[in-house]
């Protein structure tokens, strides 16, 4: 939620063919299919929180935020890229994650309408391929619109028919995972539950485990929507942030486990995170920071606890609380580590440090 405004030979010529590519090429599902294995290069995802379903995660984020009018981005990508440029792109920035933050496998990214119903989805739908076809887990989280901004549906014709596009393409494949409606705090728990009713009865085909259902509010308490007892085999999302609070590291751990309940096992915090290029210390640093205080107590409530993480974000442009800085050129992204002392924390929350 933040708001704070090599390859082999055949990888090599197949990025001499990307180049030429436009946007209104269309891909058959086998043509897909071969780009992505064409241009996976390793390295793969090598290790799994301690969490649910071994999530160990990063929000790859549009620079602009997730809440926007139109098509969500991640940044990196460029609205005129084809299917092969972006499936090039994914694979870069992909191996550059799993360099720099060693045991992630997971990446969310954002969806809303626009982006599934118009010519987008035809390119974006390639991050989707690329990473699983590299043994990643894929979370596609709905965001609603940047001139909304009520933490509700924005029009829930078009809502349903994105889901119904996206769960069509992706039900059958066992790493993509589905988190409804992030942040719905328009809605009160009882106004919010027959939403997920719903999305479970139009889908009956989806494994509840590979569906994310938003806790009240900021999605930050899993607890009411945990207890409802139509939802026990789904996944829960949470969020939490320093900015929302000041308190010690003691209070923090309280504050996680207080919003959490007794639904750790089934809980992925699919947000958290806070300032890494201001230099500060997050493996030796004074815990009278609050923000060194609240990543040192979330590290350490994922490990003790066993509780799935996936950070805000890994790779989002001019956000300072990214994890990673972009750079390269064309399909040649590169990452750049921001904060070292960051990585470690998130690292051994997963319990990998």
């Amino acid at each position: 939620m933040k708001k704070l405004n090599s390859f082999l030979f055949l990888g090599a010529v197949l990025l001499g063919s990307l180049n030429s590519c436009t946007q209104n090429e269309s891909y058959t599902e086998t043509e897909q299919a071969e780009v992505a294995n064409a241009a996976v290069a390793q390295p793969s995802p090598t290790g799994k929180s301690l969490g649910v379903n071994g999530i160990a995660g990063v929000n790859w984020a549009d620079g602009r935020d997730n809440f926007v009018d139109g098509w969500v981005i991640p940044s990196g990508l460029e609205a005129g890229d084809s299917y092969a440029t972006v499936s090039a792109k994914t694979n870069s920035v992909l191996n550059a994650f799993t360099t720099n933050i060693n045991g992630v496998n997971t990446v969310r990214i954002p969806i809303n309408p626009p982006s599934v119903s118009e010519s987008w989805w035809n390119s974006y739908n390639a991050v989707i391929d690329m990473a699983t076809s590299k043994g990643w887990n894929v979370i596609i989280a709905c965001w609603e619109s940047s001139s909304a901004r009520d933490g509700k549906i924005d029009d829930t014709t078009k809502f349903w028919n994105m889901w119904s596009t996206v769960v069509n393409k992706y039900s059958g494949n066992s790493r993509v995972y589905f988190e409804v409606f992030n942040e719905p705090y328009g809605y009160t728990l009882s106004q919010l539950t027959p939403i997920y009713a719903e999305f479970l009865s139009r889908y009956p085909g989806v494994p509840r485990g590979r569906i994310l259902l938003s806790g009240t509010g900021y999605s930050e308490d899993v607890k009411g929507v945990g207890a409802d007892s139509r939802f026990t085999s789904c996944l829960l999302s949470l969020h939490n942030y320093a900015f929302w609070a000041t308190r010690t590291a003691a209070a923090w751990r309280t504050d996680w486990r207080n919003r959490i309940g007794n639904y750790g096992a089934r809980t992925v915090i699919t947000e958290f995170g806070a300032t890494m290029n201001s230099g500060k210390d997050y493996q030796n640093g004074s815990q009278s920071d609050n923000e060194i205080a609240y990543i040192v107590s979330t590290s350490d409530v994922c490990r003790t606890d066993k509780i799935a993480s996936v950070y805000w974000p890994g790779l989002r442009d001019n956000d300072s609380y990214s994890l990673q800085r972009r750079g390269g050129s064309g399909t040649a992204i590169t990452l750049q580590t921001v904060n070292s002392s960051g990585v470690f924390r998130l690292r051994y929350g997963w319990g990998l440090n």
